[in-house]
């Protein structure tokens, strides 16, 4: 048969039918367009030097792949002949995929932006402050963006039926009081939401900040719209309402920088050579790597009528290895007055007199 013959037997065929061959030959273009575009898309990008276009190439496919044939058949299902019922339908069904599709779209586009971001700062870093509060801000700003593209999808989808078109005109009529009680009734929700901006801008906490909250320490890890999640040093997880934060002090860490100053207290007798405890101070700090170099000191820090105190000094670049610092020094400290001055360590004196009666039984 020539391509004369079945072109115009095609002819023949029912309206209906030519219009769903067109239809699926719609859906295979779109589909050739999309394998065709994205090879020259990933080939355009195989450079090393383009991680922008290779993080949101990838991120395209997906979506792309609805997209595309998506088009093709809007633009030729008005010319198709099928029955008014089923062309509306299909319309509709249409016009719903391809709102879904944009909103899908937005997103990879928004995710393959964050993680070009990302890219750029290292948060394992051990001087991860820029870092982090990049990190902060983008993965706040990502959740809200998210948010909005889908409650704007939603309505758009929703106001394509007619019937929910006509009860939201409807509405209109009693907006003010439906505001006042909807205002009422979010103002929690809308609370909590300015306050994850508020968080985002201003960052009180970073993701990975050290901070003291309800008397547990912990990093945070997790900041989202709602709560934020503190990872204790036990591993718990103390998950709290984002406001706690903007409403209660507590205490952050590595609010400015990652680096700390610890403490050491010693309680030693009267005895104790403070000198020769500074110079051990000195040795022990020298051969280790927790210690950053920049302050070590000793002092004393009171005197009462049974022991003096000793306060140690030292500083370290971030909070986990100045736990781990204080420990060893404490620990090397007290072995060094145990092996060189026994006497130096705390003791309870007192004075026994003689009783003058059992003095003169004895004679």
């Amino acid at each position: 048969m020539s391509w004369l013959q079945l072109i115009n037997s095609i002819r023949e065929w029912p309206p209906v039918a030519i219009s769903a061959v067109a239809l699926s030959s719609a859906v295979i273009l779109g589909l050739l367009g999309y394998v065709v575009l994205f090879k020259v898309l990933f080939r355009l990008v195989a450079r090393p030097d383009t991680l922008l276009q290779q993080s949101l190439v990838r991120r395209w496919r997906h979506p792309a792949k609805l997209l595309l044939p998506l088009l093709v058949v809007l633009l030729v299902l008005p010319s198709l002949q099928f029955p008014e019922k089923i062309a509306v339908l299909l319309q509709h069904l249409g016009g719903l995929a391809l709102i879904a599709s944009v909103a899908w779209f937005l997103s990879a586009t928004i995710y393959g932006l964050q993680e070009l971001v990302m890219q750029r700062y290292d948060v394992t870093a051990s001087d991860n402050l820029t870092a982090r509060a990049v990190s902060t801000q983008v993965n706040v700003l990502i959740k809200i963006a998210m948010v909005l593209i889908f409650i704007i999808a939603g309505a758009t989808m929703l106001m394509t039926f007619d019937k929910v078109r006509q009860v939201g005109m409807s509405l209109l009529a009693s907006a003010g009081i439906a505001g006042i009680i909807i205002g009422f009734a979010a103002q929690r929700s809308l609370s909590t939401f300015i306050a994850g901006i508020q968080i985002a801008i201003t960052q009180p906490i970073r993701l990975d900040d050290v901070v003291v909250v309800e008397g547990e320490w912990g990093r945070i890890e997790e900041i989202s719209l709602t709560y934020v999640v503190v990872c204790i040093w036990d591993l718990r997880r103390l998950v709290l309402p984002i406001t706690y934060f903007l409403e209660k002090p507590f205490q952050n860490w590595t609010r400015v920088s990652a680096d700390l100053l610890g403490t050491v207290t010693l309680h030693c007798d009267y005895r104790v050579p403070v000198a020769a405890v500074r110079t051990e101070l000195e040795r022990i700090l020298a051969g280790n790597k927790l210690w950053d170099g920049k302050v070590c000191g000793l002092v004393v820090l009171d005197a009462n009528d049974r022991t003096v105190v000793l306060r140690a000094l030292v500083s370290t670049r971030n909070s986990g290895e100045g736990w781990d610092l204080r420990c060893h020094v404490r620990e090397k400290l007290v072995e060094f007055l145990q092996r060189e001055y026994p006497d130096s360590l705390p003791r309870l004196r007192a004075e026994v007199e003689a009783d003058p009666s059992e003095s003169i039984s004895n004679n």
